[in-house]
């Protein structure tokens, strides 16, 4: 199995439907780096925007831009990645005592995710672990983490109403 096959899988064991959104892939541009990840980012805030479970909360909502998307990305260390994507895949935003995924699932498969990226590998995310802020990509509650080892991407996004 190649590295893209097995980047599409695992971000699938961590996608939850209308709660967590992910992809994966290959970059098709030469050299990408920020903005070709955040142009994947878009594209999967278009997929939310148009999801039947989100369409009516979203009306009207237009994806950022790629520069407001680059904009609201904060780096997130290479050694925290793996914690940090299976939180997004397994903690619920808005009840962080509900979970999407068993945590031992969402672990086993963010850990090989990020292994499959490598050490060389940039994540990035929406939230400021500084201040504990999140710049919103949406109107409503999201969370972000994505990761490119400059040929390869993985994206996941949790999604959640009040």
């Amino acid at each position: 199995m190649g590295i893209l096959t097995e980047l599409q899988a695992g971000m699938a064991e961590l996608s939850t439907p209308m709660r967590v959104y992910v992809a994966a892939g290959r970059f098709t541009e030469p050299d990408p780096d920020l903005p070709e990840l955040a142009a994947q980012v878009r594209a999967l805030l278009a997929v939310v925007a148009v999801d039947e479970a989100w369409r009516r909360f979203l009306q009207g909502y237009v994806p950022p831009s790629v520069p407001e998307i680059c904009a609201a990305l904060e780096p997130v260390e290479t050694h925290g990645a793996a914690a940090f994507l299976a939180w997004v895949a397994a903690v619920d935003l808005v009840w962080p005592s509900h979970r999407h995924l068993p945590v031992e699932t969402a672990e086993r498969a963010a850990e090989r995710v990020v292994s499959l990226l490598g050490p060389e590998a940039s994540w990035w995310t929406n939230h400021d672990a500084g201040c504990g802020a999140v710049n919103g990509l949406t109107s409503l509650f999201d969370s972000l983490l994505a990761g490119t080892d400059g040929e390869h991407f993985a994206l996941a996004l949790q999604i959640a109403d009040d």
